[in-house]
Order: C-alpha cells, then sequence, then structure tokens
C-alpha cells in the first residue's frame, strides 16, 4: 500500500464530496468527461479552474460549468439530472441524438458513473435493483459504460444495511459487461485489473480489515 493511503487512514470515511475530489484529481488535464446523474455530478465542483477537462452531459452540452447557484441559475441550463448547471467559455449545445453519438462513438476519455453493484470482473450494475418496487433509471449508462475510454465508479462501499457493493458477481440487472476501471468509494479506491481488484488507497481501514468485509480476494496496486 503507498503512503498516501496508510496516511489517507486518519481521515476516516470519505464524505461525498471528499470522493468527488479524489475523482478530480485523478481525471487527465484536457480530457473530455461525462458525469453520470446523482453524486458524480459533484466532480464539476472539484475541478480546478486550469484543468482543461472539458464537461460533456447527455442531454446536450459541451464544456457544462459547475452546478449553478442564486442568481447563475438559468432554467434552460440543465445537467441530465435537471441539476441547473454554468456554463464555460466556448459551451457548445447540440441535439440529444447528436450527444449520444459522441458518447457512442468513443469520444469521451473518462465517465464517472454511480453503481449499485461492481463485479470484482468489472461488471456494472447501476439501473435497477431488481427489486419488485423498484424503480428502473437506466438513462444514458450503457451507452457510456460502453462508448468511454476509462469508466469510473463513484459509489460507497457498503449498502445501509452492510452489505458490500464491490462482490464477485453482480446479482442486479448488469449494465456493461467488464466496463469498469476504477471504483472510488468512501473506504478505498479500487483497481480492477486482470490479476485482480487492487486497493489504491484506504480511508480509515487497512487492507486486511477491507479483506475481512468483503467476500473477494484483494491485491495492493502494482502487485
Amino acid at each position: 500500500m503507498s503512503t498516501n493511503a496508510q496516511s489517507a487512514q486518519v481521515r476516516g470515511p470519505l464524505g461525498k464530496h471528499d470522493i468527488a475530489a479524489l475523482i478530480a484529481r485523478d481525471i487527465p488535464r484536457g480530457a473530455f468527461v461525462n458525469l453520470g446523474i446523482g453524486q458524480p455530478t459533484l466532480v464539476a465542483d472539484h475541478l480546478p479552474a486550469d484543468s482543461g477537462v472539458v464537461l460533456h452531459t447527455e442531454n446536450g452540452m459541451l464544456n457544462m460549468g459547475p452546478a449553478a447557484h442564486g442568481d447563475e441559475i438559468d432554467p434552460d441550463l440543465t445537467n441530465a439530472g435537471k441539476i441547473p448547471v454554468t456554463e464555460l467559455p466556448g459551451a457548445a449545445y447540440f441535439h440529444h441524438a447528436d450527444s449520444f453519438a459522441m458518447m457512442r462513438g468513443g469520444h469521451l476519455d473518462v465517465c464517472v458513473l454511480g453503481a449499485f453493484q461492481v463485479s470484482a470482473a468489472g461488471d456494472l450494475a447501476n439501473w435497477h435493483t431488481g427489486e419488485p418496487d423498484a424503480i428502473p433509471a437506466v438513462g444514458g449508462a450503457m451507452d457510456l459504460a460502453i462508448g468511454a475510454k476509462k469508466v469510473f465508479v463513484m459509489m460507497t462501499l457498503f449498502t445501509k444495511t452492510g452489505a458490500p457493493k464491490l462482490v464477485p458477481r453482480c446479482t442486479c440487472p448488469l449494465t456493461g459487461l467488464g466496463c469498469v476501471d476504477r471504483v472510488y468509494t468512501d473506504l478505498a479506491v479500487f483497481d480492477i485489473t486482470r490479476e485482480g481488484v487492487a486497493v489504491r488507497e484506504t480511508f480509515g481501514v487497512t487492507l486486511d480489515e477491507l479483506a475481512g468485509r468483503l467476500d473477494l480476494p484483494l491485491v495492493p496496486a502494482g502487485h
């Protein structure tokens, strides 16, 4: 485990803005990025002003800025989750179909999605829990999962009942197969690799403690 991982343990479980800041840190400069509905949209608020990152939203906007507040709010400027957003210089607007063509055509460097489950093989389940009374919400996640060059997931590591969301095999309906590259959670950051699930950083827990709570083998990053 890295020095950063060891020092991060004193911070305890991360909040959603802490996780968003970690993701923003790891997005390459100048990347074209889509932020999924829900907590992933918080990443926009943590990108440095000089990052050169261009945010895409599937409802038809490129070079989207952070969330809008107060007098900044324009009811015609929203992201895919209907959250008011700002526009950055050079922002462009286009048809919904053109937006999905960008997603499907491999033009996005990174997408950040939420998830109900991620498997050790990088399978993603984020549109339905499978429960009879659950409301499905697939949106553009399937297109993003297969179209983006890198897929980052932002989620809590465990459900409210304590069940792991990083699992050997997904039991929820799948969004995409083998598409997830990295998982950011409140307790650790994981890489999905051919050798297994690699732990990059931990927050408030040790590698051994994580291994005891997850039903899958873990390896240190760089193993």
